[in-house]
């Protein structure tokens, strides 16, 4: 079975190591798992990986978060794997630090990755991963929070999250969506 896993973020590294990049950290932590690695490819960096006999396509899109859709369609026509068998991996300013939440489709919560893969996708039915990183900003400064560093009691929280997320992923390659929302989401 053939799975896609996009890890939505920003390229560049004045990105690195924000709360809009987690879906980056989580698939290369997937990748360094697999023990695969990721080459520039089109529209995003690429990896495969393999796990229990599914092949884990991982793409990290080169096309900044505003416009994830057109590698995340892209891909999924490229391999020919059908909606369902992706997982879109994002954070989320409506859940608090840390809490996953795993669904089958949904709507974007504002969140300009997904409205952009809802609209080339033409629909919403796919599913998502998403990571809580709180929403411990003042009104009108979003944007800089999602861009912004992790406090140092979150980056010390970070590794074993980022480890119950690929728990998380692999699970929902090999015993489905339904089975793994209920073992990983948390409340």
């Amino acid at each position: 079975m053939k799975f896609l896993i996009a890890g939505l973020g920003n390229i560049g590294s004045e990105y690195d190591g924000t709360r809009h990049n987690i879906g980056f950290d989580i698939v290369e932590a997937l990748a360094k798992e697999a023990g695969a690695s990721f080459v520039l490819d089109r529209l995003a960096h690429y990896a495969l990986a393999k796990y229990k006999g599914r092949q884990l396509h991982l793409i990290k899109p080169t096309t900044y978060m505003n416009l994830s859709g057109t590698a995340v369609r892209y891909w999924l026509q490229k391999l020919d794997i059908p909606k369902e068998n992706a997982l879109v991996v994002l954070d989320d300013v409506a859940l608090p630090f840390g809490k996953l939440r795993m669904r089958a489709s949904g709507n974007t919560g504002g969140h300009n990755g997904l409205k952009n893969i809802d609209l080339l996708l033409e629909s919403n039915a796919y599913p998502r991963l998403r990571f809580g990183v709180g929403n411990d900003y003042p009104r009108g400064r979003q944007v800089e929070y999602v861009l912004g560093r992790w406090t140092e009691e979150q980056r010390k929280e970070l590794p074993e999250l980022i480890k119950k997320c690929c728990e998380a992923v692999f699970g929902f390659t090999t015993i489905g969506l339904e089975r793994a929302m209920n073992l990983y989401n948390t409340k």
